[in-house]
């Protein structure tokens, strides 16, 4: 009946439920089959009561496809008009067991659930890992043998725990829509303050992704909200700049420092030392993001160990996000001020190409396992490696590509961070491309 990009390797069956809007998907019944035009941060909600999500908008990398991997739910994103096809009511199969391609099948099908012993899964020298920054996701892999969480969002924290801007929930007095206001004030009744609200909410929620692998390393990767999502937030508008160009703007490190959003990191670090400190999560090591120089690493190194979180002190790692290929060109210099390297693939193939992550007319360009990202990766590890330090890399490629995680376990990868659903697959491939030492 339709199709697009499929996301996840689940098989599912339900009911229909189109909705044009957040509010009309919420009065969606639980385990239907959510399709609407795109989704965003604050359905949620809607989305954990969904067997399944079906949208007109949206790529690999999009917020449904990422929210939808981490919940175990399959997702077929980029259907276009074909959605308008789709009957509400309708009863319906969701296949994206077949491939990169998702199909939507009219009908009921009869399903096979086949289950795995955890102890028949292959012992890998590569640790993997899991991309989780949802809380309420925690339980449903709690039986997956992964070596900690190797990528938790900061952002996607701050959307689903908080869902305001922090510099809002400091300067509620700048915030000029009424409506918002009252919401502000709603949100934060009972506390002694705003930016306890938002240290402590987040703290609770970091300490409980470090809790469900502790004492295995979860890496928190500071938050990296473009302006354009920023503004998203409660509050945000009042607080944000308009970009041109955001994916190239005001993100990651840059903001850390820098007025305008230096309290507001001051409020993460807080809620970070809270969770490793206050409640005992010393498992807990920070990755930053979009780091552009040495010299702003140094100025972001500075603003953690200001609010307690000294690189080594109470052996705090921190790792910094190569997605940049300036982090490649000067791996040497970062490799003084970093513990490791997680490379970021998205944006490292969008910069290394000049292809917008998020293009739909340009999305056969992208291609984040080409012969220039190899090359660029290799080059990260070797010299990594030489410094004593081990770099990892967090993204879907490897899931997507068996050769290219054949091509990660040749270069000495030291881990790898994969969403959820497609841990068992990955760390079968990882297995055989370490028993054969096959070169790809």
């Amino acid at each position: 009946m339709a199709r697009g990009i499929a996301i996840g390797t689940g098989l599912t069956t339900g009911t229909i439920c189109k909705a044009a809007s957040l509010q009309e998907a919420r009065t969606c019944p639980d385990q239907s089959v959510l399709v609407c035009p795109d989704t965003g941060p604050d359905w949620l909600p809607v989305l954990e009561r969904a067997n399944a999500v079906v949208t007109a908008h949206g790529n690999r990398t999009c917020h449904t496809a990422i929210v939808c991997r981490e919940l175990g739910i399959p997702a077929v994103v980029g259907a276009g008009n074909a959605i308008f096809r789709l009957n509400d009511g309708a009863p319906v199969t969701v296949s994206c067991a077949g491939g990169i391609e998702g199909l939507i099948y009219d009908g009921i099908a009869d399903l096979q659930v086949t289950e795995i012993n955890p102890d028949c899964i292959p012992a890998t020298r590569t640790q993997i890992m899991l991309n989780l920054a949802i809380p309420a996701a925690v339980s449903r892999w709690q039986g997956l043998p992964a070596d900690g969480i190797g990528l938790a969002r900061m952002e996607f924290l701050i959307i689903n725990l908080i869902g305001v801007h922090p510099m809002a929930l400091l300067y509620p007095g700048r915030v000029t829509d009424k409506a918002e206001c009252r919401q502000l004030a709603k949100l934060t009744r009972g506390w002694k303050d705003a930016g306890a609200f938002f240290t402590e909410t987040l703290a609770r929620g970091i300490a409980e992704l470090a809790a469900s692998q502790y004492p295995k390393p979860v890496t928190i990767r500071t938050s990296d909200f473009k302006s354009n999502e920023h503004v998203k937030l409660l509050g945000g508008r009042d607080f944000e700049p308009r970009e041109a160009n955001p994916m190239l703007g005001w993100r990651g490190a840059s903001r850390y420092y820098r007025a305008g959003f230096r309290e507001a990191f001051a409020l993460e670090c807080e809620a970070i030392r809270i969770a490793r400190d206050d409640i005992g999560m010393d498992n807990l090591r920070i990755m930053i993001p979009f780091c552009r120089t040495p010299e702003e690493a140094d100025k972001v190194l500075e603003e953690l160990s200001a609010h307690g979180l000294t690189r080594g002190h109470h052996g705090l790692a921190v790792y910094m996000t190569a997605e940049v290929p300036a982090n490649i060109e000067l791996a040497d210099e970062f490799s003084k001020r970093f513990d490791g390297f997680s490379i970021g693939t998205n944006d490292l193939t969008q910069l290394t190409f000049g292809v917008d992550r998020d293009s739909e007319c340009l999305s056969e360009l992208f291609n984040d396992h080409h012969e220039a990202i190899k090359r660029m990766i290799a080059r990260l590890i070797e010299t990594a490696h030489r410094h004593g330090l081990e770099v990892g890399l967090c993204g879907q490629a490897p899931s997507d590509h068996p050769e290219f995680a054949a091509f990660l376990v040749n270069c000495g990868i030291d881990f790898l961070s994969v969403s959820p659903d497609s841990f068992l697959g990955v760390k079968e491939q990882v297995a055989q491309a370490e028993s054969t030492g096959a070169t790809t």
